[in-house]
């Protein structure tokens, strides 16, 4: 015997009942962004890979180490999505969206793909829940979306139980002086760094506040705050953000030291986390401003802010705060032994359907007393019984009632709907 074919290391198959679960989480944000007037995207699974390698930095870990890239037969070189922004801003720009009334505000929810270490919370291939708005620097818009996050997680239950770091991180204007003296302070530290971050301090400094080695983060602790040193413009940006949050009444940390992964935010960043929950596990979402991003990419300047929110994560939080997903209600169950009846019992199940009833029939080859059983594990609030000879008298059982074939579909309605 052949040995059995296994899922890939670190994906993850979602079953019932948990992906109730999921189908919660996702549910809930479409309702709360779609009433804020954020409509669907949908983009390709693979793109070229000069749009994720001139957009997120080479010093990345995503380019650096994650990407899953490979050569077509057109010889052309494609990555799986590793991140949702650089696809929609693609899109943007390709289909003309900056004619459009403006700002233009998408959602997406498709999968990402990563070659990282599996872990809890963390998957090559996860489903990510994303937000962008594109065509306004109002920090009004980054406040929104910051807010409808807050808005999701609120009904979700789970709002509580996060902490809202925030920061900003400046611009052209005032991150070079900034960068400048950041390598300053960490030249003195250079033998002590980890290999990543010597790299990154060639290349990107602001990633070493990133990084997960212990030593590296010792380090970072004593090295100048970008947010003692933003121009007036990124400064003026940053306090109306945490004003137009403010007047919502929803909390925040300012947070110096955090930087977002890709290298093309600019100004507001911010992330979601379970405190005490570890630098990855412990976060939840991380978004941010990016309005360089479509330079990167030969358009023109566009400004944008959006958010990227793992699915398997948002579950385990609920996971963790107890949360359980919810049993599937069934209305009907018909019960048969007699198998002349089943045909017709089949279609008056669709009937009922067809009306928002939810209904379900033996499809395994149980006994009656079997399909009892069965009607009862999966807590149906109506089950019939269609015993032998019952078909050619054209009735059903419902406890000491007799239902016509022709009267069950509304019997059935009736007892559901009173209950």
């Amino acid at each position: 015997m052949s040995e059995p074919v296994r899922a890939p290391v670190a994906t993850l198959d979602w079953l019932p009942p948990r992906v109730a679960l999921r189908q919660l989480v996702v549910e809930t944000a479409v309702r709360v962004f779609e009433r804020a007037g954020f409509g669907q995207v949908v983009t390709p699974t693979f793109e070229d890979t000069a749009l994720f390698s001139r957009t997120s930095g080479d010093a990345s870990d995503v380019v650096s180490k994650e990407m899953y890239s490979f050569t077509d037969r057109g010889d052309r070189e494609l990555t799986l999505r590793p991140e949702g922004t650089a696809p929609v801003v693609r899109a943007y720009l390709e289909h003309g969206q900056a004619r459009e009334p403006q700002p233009v505000k998408l959602w997406y929810l498709a999968p990402m793909f990563r070659y990282a270490k599996g872990q809890k919370g963390r998957y090559r291939e996860h489903w990510q829940f994303g937000v962008e708005s594109l065509g306004s620097d109002d920090p009004a818009v980054d406040a929104e979306v910051i807010a409808l996050q807050a808005v999701w997680f609120g009904e979700l239950g789970l709002l509580g139980g996060l902490e809202l770091e925030l920061n900003s991180i400046g611009d052209a204007t005032c991150r070079p002086a900034y960068r400048a003296l950041l390598v300053a302070y960490l030249e003195r530290f250079r033998g002590e760094l980890s290999a990543d971050s010597k790299v990154r301090l060639d290349v990107n400094p602001l990633r070493i506040f990133d990084s997960k080695d212990e030593g590296d983060r010792r380090i970072v602790e004593g090295a100048p705050r970008i947010t003692d040193h933003l121009c007036a413009g990124c400064a003026e940006h940053f306090a109306s953000v945490r004003a137009f949050l403010g007047a919502r009444g929803v909390a925040y940390r300012v947070c110096p030291e955090m930087v977002r992964g890709l290298d093309y935010y600019e100004r507001t960043a911010w992330e979601w986390v379970i405190p005490g929950g570890g630098s990855q596990a412990g976060t939840i979402s991380g978004g941010g401003r990016y309005d360089g991003l479509a330079e990167q990419i030969g358009g023109k300047r566009v400004p944008g802010v959006g958010f990227g929110c793992g699915t398997e994560r948002v579950v385990l939080a609920l996971e963790q705060a107890g949360r359980a997903p919810d049993a599937p209600v069934v209305d009907w169950f018909s019960a048969c032994e007699d198998e002349s009846a089943r045909p017709q019992l089949h279609a008056l199940l669709d009937r009922a359907r067809a009306r928002g009833l939810s209904g379900q029939a033996e499809l395994a080859g149980r006994s009656l007393k079997g399909q009892l059983r069965h009607a009862e594990r999966l807590r149906a609030r109506v089950v019939t019984v269609c015993r032998a000879g019952d078909g050619e008298r054209g009735i059903v059982r419902h406890g000491e009632s007799e239902i016509a074939f022709g009267d069950v579909v509304d019997y059935v309605e009736r007892s559901v709907r009173g209950q």
